[in-house]
C-alpha cells in the first residue's frame, strides 16, 4: 500500500520525475556492471602478474639449487680428467685409511705436488664455498666416512654394518637432492634444519665399479639470497621439496624438517592450480636434480595487491554515479520548472488573461514552444482587435443609425406624402429631394448579412444627388468604377461619412464649380476607393494634424468620422487598411480608401 501511494502522490502524473528515476537506474547498473566487469578484468590481471613475479623467483630458486647440483658432477668430472687425482681417490676408497696415508707419504716423497690429494682438494672447494656446511665422502668396501665440515674439522668415522645404518642408507639412497637423513644427522652431531643435500656415486674410472659416494650438505643462505632481487615484487612462500614433499627449503622458515601440507595435490598439479581453501599453488619440476621448486600464495595475500585498485574503482563508480545522475537530473528540474511555467502560463490564458507572456528567450525546444504561444496570443489579440472589435464598431454605427428609426414606416409614409404633394404643386425638385432622402433613409436603417461595394455606391448617389439637387449648379460629382468590383464585400457605411466630411466643410456656398470625384478601382491585390475634390485643401500642418489624429483613441469631436472609418477598416482587414490623405493648398484634398481586393476577401474574414 506504501509503494502505491507513494507512485501515485509522486510518480503517476510526474513525468520528469519518472526520467530521473529510470535514467538513474540504467546509470547505476550500467556503471556497477562496467565497474565489476574492470575489476574483474584487472584483479585477474593482478593475480597473473603477482603468479608471473612468483614463478620468476621460482624459476630464480630452481636455478640456484640446479647450478649446485652441476657444480657437484662437474666437480667429479674434474677429478676423474685428473689422472692423479683420480688414481688418488680411488686408492682412498678402496684401502683403509692408514694404507691411504702410507701411500699419500710415499707420494709425498716422490713427488712434492700435495695437489694430488684428493682429500686436501675438497677441502679446499669446501672452503671456497660459504654455502658448504658438510663434505663426506664414504668408501663402499671399507665402511668408513671422512667427513669435513665449515669449521675445517676433519673425522674418520667408522661405519661398520653391524654397528651403523649409514651402509645401508648409502645403499638405499637414490635421490640426488634431498634433506640430510637423520642417521647422517646424528653421526656427524648436524641438526641445522635450513640443510639439503646433494650427492653423487663415485666410480672408479677405469672398472666404472661404484668404490663409495661423495655427499654435501648445502645451507640455504644461498637460496635465500637468490631471492633477494625477487622480494620486493614476491607474494606467497617459496618451497624446495622432493616428490615426496620433503621440505629442504622454505621461504617462511615454518615447515622445515616437515612434509608440505598439500603434498597430496603436488602429482595432480602440472603448473598452477587453485586449492579449495583459497590457495594458488604453482609448480616447478627439476627432473634431472629431482626435485620440485613450489610456491604458496593465499587468495588473501594476493588480494591485498588489489585491493587499493578495488577501492580506487569503488570511489570512482560513486564518483561517475554521482555526477551521471546529478548533473541530468539538475538539466531535467530545469527544464521541469520551464514547462511548470508553460503549464501556469496556459493556466492564466484559460482563465481569460490574454495578455500573460512567457519569458523564454532560449533557442531550445522549451523556447520555441514559449515563442510559439506568445505569437500565438499576439495573433489572437490581433484578430479580436480585428473582428470583435471591428463588430462592436459597426453595432454602435448601426445603433446610431438606428436611432433615426423610430416607426421607420410612419416616417417613409410621411415622407411619401410630402414628396406626392411637391410634385402636385410643381415643386419637382423637392420631391426628387425627398426621394433621394427617403431611398438614403432606408439604406441606413436596412439590416443585411451581406454589404456589397454596389450598396456603399448606390447610398452614396443618393446622398450627394440630394445636395446636387440643392446647390443646382454650384456643385456637381462624378463616380467613375469598374463593375466588376460591385460584389465585393465592404463594411457598411465606410465611404459614406468621407463624401459626409466633405459636404459639411468642403462645399463652399460662393463657389460655382464645386466638384467631387469618386474613383474606385483594382491595383495591387487592393480596391483603391480615391475621393478627390477641387476645394481650398489643407495647409501642411493641419493635414499633419488630421493625420496624426487619425491613430488616435475614438473621441467625439473633430475628424470623428474620418478617424471612426479609418480604426473600423485596421480593425475589421488589417493595420494596411485604411484611409490616408493628400492635400495641397488652393489644389483640394484627396482621400484614398484601402480595402482588400477579391482574391483576399476570404482571408480577411476568418
Amino acid at each position: 500500500m506504501g509503494v502505491r501511494r507513494i507512485y501515485r502522490n509522486y510518480l503517476k502524473n510526474n513525468l520528469f520525475l519518472k526520467m530521473i528515476l529510470m535514467f538513474s537506474l540504467i546509470t547505476i547498473l550500467t556503471i556497477i556492471t562496467l565497474s565489476y566487469l574492470m575489476f574483474s578484468f584487472m584483479s585477474q590481471s593482478i593475480v597473473q602478474r603477482e603468479l608471473a613475479n612468483q614463478k620468476k623467483a621460482m624459476e630464480g630458486v630452481s636455478s640456484y639449487v640446479n647450478g649446485k647440483f652441476e657444480w657437484m658432477q662437474s666437480l667429479l668430472t674434474d677429478i676423474y680428467q685428473n689422472d692423479a687425482l683420480s688414481a688418488n681417490m680411488s686408492y682412498f676408497l678402496q684401502h683403509p685409511y692408514q694404507e691411504y696415508a702410507e701411500h699419500r707419504l710415499d707420494q709425498f716423497y716422490k713427488d712434492t705436488n700435495f695437489s694430488t690429494d684428493v682429500l686436501k682438494y675438497l677441502q679446499n672447494k669446501l672452503d671456497a664455498d660459504p654455502d658448504i656446511q658438510n663434505l663426506m665422502l664414504y668408501s663402499a668396501e671399507e665402511q668408513y666416512l671422512y667427513t669435513y665440515n665449515s669449521n675445517r674439522l676433519s673425522k674418520l668415522i667408522s661405519t661398520n654394518a653391524s654397528r651403523s645404518y649409514i651402509p645401508d642408507i648409502m645403499a638405499q639412497e637414490t635421490r640426488t637432492i634431498a634433506p640430510p637423513n637423520v642417521w647422517m644427522r646424528k653421526t656427524l652431531n648436524q641438526w641445522d634444519p635450513r640443510l639439503y643435500s646433494i650427492r653423487v656415486p663415485v666410480n672408479d674410472k677405469y672398472s666404472l665399479k661404484n668404490i663409495g659416494q661423495l655427499l654435501l650438505y648445502f645451507n640455504s643462505d644461498g637460496i635465500v639470497r637468490a631471492l633477494e632481487s625477487y622480494k620486493p615484487d614476491l607474494k606467497g612462500t617459496i618451497f624446495v621439496m622432493t616428490p615426496d614433499g620433503d621440505v629442504m627449503f622454505d621461504s617462511s622458515g615454518q615447515y622445515y624438517g616437515k612434509k608440505f601440507p598439500y603434498t597430496d595435490r603436488i602429482n595432480s598439479l602440472y603448473d598452477t592450480g587453485t586449492l579449495q581453501n583459497g590457495m594458488y599453488l604453482t609448480k616447478l619440476t627439476q627432473s634431472r636434480g629431482g626435485f620440485i621448486v613450489m610456491g604458496a600464495a593465499p587468495k588473501e595475500e594476493i588480494a591485498a595487491s588489489y585491493r587499493g585498485l578495488r577501492n580506487t574503482i569503488l570511489l570512482v563508480s560513486a564518483i561517475a554515479i554521482l555526477f551521471a545522475i546529478l548533473i541530468p537530473s539538475l538539466f531535467i528540474m530545469n527544464f521541469a520548472k520551464r514547462t511548470n511555467r508553460i503549464i501556469q502560463f496556459t493556466r492564466r490564458v484559460k482563465r481569460g488573461d490574454l495578455k500573460a507572456r512567457i519569458r523564454d528567450t532560449r533557442e531550445d525546444e522549451l523556447g520555441q514552444i514559449s515563442k510559439s504561444f506568445n505569437d500565438m496570443l499576439d495573433e489572437l489579440n490581433n484578430y479580436i482587435d480585428r473582428v470583435y472589435k471591428a463588430e462592436i464598431k459597426q453595432k454602435h454605427t448601426e445603433l446610431t443609425a438606428l436611432q433615426a428609426r423610430i416607426n421607420p414606416h410612419f416616417l417613409y409614409n410621411t415622407l411619401e406624402v410630402i414628396r406626392m404633394r411637391a410634385l402636385s404643386q410643381g415643386a419637382s425638385d423637392v420631391g426628387e429631394m425627398i426621394y433621394s432622402l427617403s431611398v438614403l433613409f432606408k439604406s441606413f436603417v436596412q439590416q443585411k448579412t451581406i454589404y456589397t461595394m454596389k450598396d456603399e455606391v448606390e447610398a452614396c448617389r443618393m446622398y450627394l444627388e440630394l445636395f446636387r439637387i440643392r446647390y443646382k449648379d454650384r456643385f456637381s460629382y462624378e463616380i467613375v468604377w469598374e463593375r466588376d468590383l460591385a460584389h465585393v464585400q465592404i463594411l457598411k457605411m465606410s465611404l459614406q461619412p468621407i463624401i459626409e466630411n466633405y459636404v459639411v466643410h468642403g462645399i463652399r456656398s460662393d463657389r460655382k464649380d464645386n466638384r467631387l470625384t469618386i474613383t474606385i478601382g483594382e491595383e495591387g491585390g487592393f480596391v483603391r476607393v480615391r475621393v478627390q475634390d477641387n476645394g481650398n485643401g489643407l495647409t501642411e500642418e493641419k493635414l499633419a494634424e488630421i493625420t496624426e489624429k487619425l491613430d488616435r483613441e475614438e473621441t467625439e469631436g473633430e475628424s470623428f468620422g474620418l478617424r471612426s472609418v479609418h480604426e473600423r477598416l485596421k480593425l475589421q482587414y488589417g493595420s494596411e487598411y485604411g484611409i490616408e490623405l493628400h492635400s495641397e493648398p488652393g489644389q483640394g484634398t484627396t482621400v484614398i480608401v484601402r480595402y482588400p481586393g477579391a482574391e483576399g476577401q476570404e482571408a480577411a474574414h476568418v
